[in-house]
């Protein structure tokens, strides 16, 4: 299909992506360690195991443990981990730290967020990306003396595929718990792991090996809730309707996708959150294959906070199942770009449904 530059359609809408270069202060970065929107109102409460796994509702209970066991602990402060257990074994209760081992899709982000708001002030939660560029921003010792005030550090999507940043997480990881804090953790598998997240604990365990005696594993399994007995994702409009659709809502963003993926690559992906402040709508015109594996991972992270956010998105182009090339889905990213897939896709029905009360 030719396409038309969108000058020649219409005026461009004023809002668009690639006009806005977001800054975040070093104070800025501790404050801002909360969970995203989507994730305002979540509990344990609103949390609705599927009954065909049980595993879900035991890991409620395992991650209301954790939390009742946080929250109790008041402002006491641990002279270290080991006090902490008291010679009991890794699978004992009183553990400083709670990975939750699953596939995508199954709430573990849910139930993260709900052990977050479970716990008093101070506590802090970010995605490992988020807590490396803190690492970054404040230095390491400066980092470390921040989060040591707090009590929980709740950490989503740790990221066992990056080996260095790993090993930075790690270091912090174990100076914190040290001092006391506690940490709740997801993940994704490592690169050459290609199942559904079933050796997931194992991966996060080895990778972080001299925390691995700190960590309890709550294990949560289950299809997709994003898209169970629903249809698939829209079809793409044409570029005509994807203009007529941010021309309708103010504030609404559109974006050719090269020229998205091309800002995307100068900014930090911290900051990818702070790009879509105020965004009701995102429009991407021209979407197509990603063309190689950095620019694949970075719409994935990109991904993450339009889903973080809840903020629909309307294309044209190709269909976003066809986002990722079929030798990236069966490479080592699989489960990531996976989870990029279903993510769009819920937003994609977002938008139709927003249209559709709209009208």
């Amino acid at each position: 299909m030719v396409q038309v530059p969108l000058a020649t359609l219409t005026v461009m809408p004023a809002a668009s992506l690639t006009d806005r270069w977001p800054e975040i202060g070093a104070d800025e970065l501790i404050t801002a360690l909360v969970p995203p929107p989507r994730f305002d109102a979540v509990r344990f409460s609103t949390y609705v195991p599927n009954p065909d796994e049980p595993s879900q509702a035991e890991a409620v209970e395992a991650c209301s443990a954790f939390a009742r066991k946080v929250a109790e602990a008041g402002g006491k402060r641990r002279s270290g981990w080991r006090a902490l257990l008291g010679g009991k074994g890794p699978a004992g209760p009183e553990l400083p730290g709670l990975y939750l081992d699953g596939g995508f899709g199954v709430g573990k982000t849910h139930l993260l967020a709900s052990i977050w708001h479970e716990v008093p002030a101070p506590k802090s939660y970010g995605t490992f990306v988020e807590l490396t560029h803190l690492v970054g921003a404040l230095g390491f010792a400066e980092a470390v003396r921040r989060l040591s005030e707090h009590r929980l550090l709740a950490i989503d999507e740790f990221e066992l595929d990056d080996p260095g940043d790993t090993m930075l997480v790690t270091r912090l990881l174990r100076e914190l718990t040290d001092a006391g804090v506690n940490v709740a953790a997801t993940s994704n598998t490592l690169p050459d792991k290609l199942g559904e997240g079933r050796f997931a604990a194992e991966d996060f365990l080895r990778e972080i090996q001299s925390l691995s005696a700190r960590f309890g594993v709550a294990r949560v399994d289950g299809p997709d809730y994003r898209h169970r007995g629903l249809p698939d994702a829209p079809d793409p409009v044409s570029d005509a309707e994807l203009l007529a659709s941010a021309q309708r809502r103010p504030e609404a963003t559109l974006d050719d996708f090269d020229a998205l993926a091309e800002h995307l690559s100068r900014l930090h992906p911290s900051r990818y959150g702070r790009l879509l402040d105020g965004v009701p709508m995102v429009h991407l015109r021209g979407v197509r294959p990603a063309p190689d594996q950095t620019v694949a991972l970075r719409l994935v992270a990109f991904a993450d906070r339009l889903y973080d956010r809840a903020i629909p998105v309307v294309t044209s182009g190709v269909r976003l199942s066809e986002l990722f090339g079929e030798e990236m889905l069966h490479g080592g990213y699989r489960k990531k770009y996976l989870r990029a897939v279903s993510r769009l896709t819920a937003l994609a029905r977002d938008a139709v449904d927003t249209t559709a009360s709209a009208s």
